[in-house]
């Protein structure tokens, strides 16, 4: 059965999410020696035959404006472009797919999470850590799916072979970011998000299917990641960036370190300042780019 990385860019006005992907992807060839296929709207760039095995070409159909909570683009309002998430069961051209954000790096050889995921039809993480590896346990952003009894799932990092029941769950995830409005009254009216969500929505799937023992494993550590989203790294009054509080190494064979932590497994950054020019030219060197 073929195995490969599925990532989605779509560029608005203050991040190159393609950008971003590169530097996934590498990463990804690095330590799973997987294949990557993009979904982007993007015609051509001289990065794609050279860092993806496939680019799939869509058009931008489902966009939202979201307010920014973190990082330097707290408080402005952006496009926030979710297209394809809910087709990526479609568009990709595995057996076995990993869906994972453009904003995260992997640090180390993960195959043995293959091992894990393939007893799956479909998975998710629910839990995430902060960058000292504790289980985060804040629910700053996560009050929507306390306040209405959603399952934490984390659309970041998520699998999916192809079969009967992942198609039904992502026929419904279509349904339900098509129409998010509607199921957002419906499921999540209290601490209503009024913007286009994929962990919103998919926490809302499923719950209407009833599956959170079936996607997910509250008893394992992995599949997993660092989440460096500020407010929940446990920090008293915690800061608008992450970066503003601890520093971050990298070392010229790309070794991450948080502070005096030692990053492992698949770091999320979420904030696009931290891929600065000193580590994109880290990379490159590393990398050979």
């Amino acid at each position: 059965m073929s195995q490969g990385v599925l990532l989605f860019a779509f560029n608005n006005e203050s991040i190159n999410y393609v950008k971003q992907a590169v530097f996934c992807a590498n990463r990804i060839k690095k330590y799973l020696n997987l294949p990557v296929s993009l979904v982007t709207d993007i015609d051509n760039c001289d990065c794609f035959g050279k860092y993806f095995d496939k680019v799939i070409k869509v058009e931008k159909v489902l966009t939202s404006r979201k307010a920014y909570r973190d990082g330097s683009l707290s408080k402005r309002v952006l496009a926030f472009n979710n297209y394809g998430r809910e087709n990526s069961f479609d568009l990709s051209p595995y057996d076995e797919t990993i869906v994972m954000d453009t904003d995260m790096l992997v640090l180390q050889n993960l195959d043995s999470w293959w091992n894990f995921l393939s007893n799956y039809e479909v998975f998710y993480t629910s839990k995430v850590y902060t960058y000292r590896g504790e289980v985060v346990n804040d629910n700053y952003y996560r009050k929507t799916y306390i306040a209405n009894n959603l399952p934490n799932v984390y659309a970041g990092f998520h699998y999916f072979k192809k079969c009967d029941f992942a198609k039904d769950f992502y026929s419904w995830l279509e349904l339900v970011m098509n129409n998010w409005q509607f199921f957002y009254g419906q499921y999540a009216s209290k601490e209503y998000q009024n913007f286009l969500s994929v962990d919103t929505s998919t926490a809302i799937v499923t719950k209407i299917l009833d599956c959170e023992d079936k996607i997910t494993n509250k008893k394992v550590t992995f599949p997993s990641f660092t989440h460096m989203k500020p407010r929940i790294q446990g920090w008293y009054n915690p800061s608008e960036t992450w970066r503003s509080r601890v520093g971050a190494y990298l070392t010229d064979d790309l070794q991450l370190k948080i502070g005096n932590h030692q990053q492992q497994g698949i770091f999320h950054y979420t904030e696009k300042e931290f891929l600065d020019a000193s580590k994109i030219q880290k990379y490159e060197r590393y990398l050979k780019i």
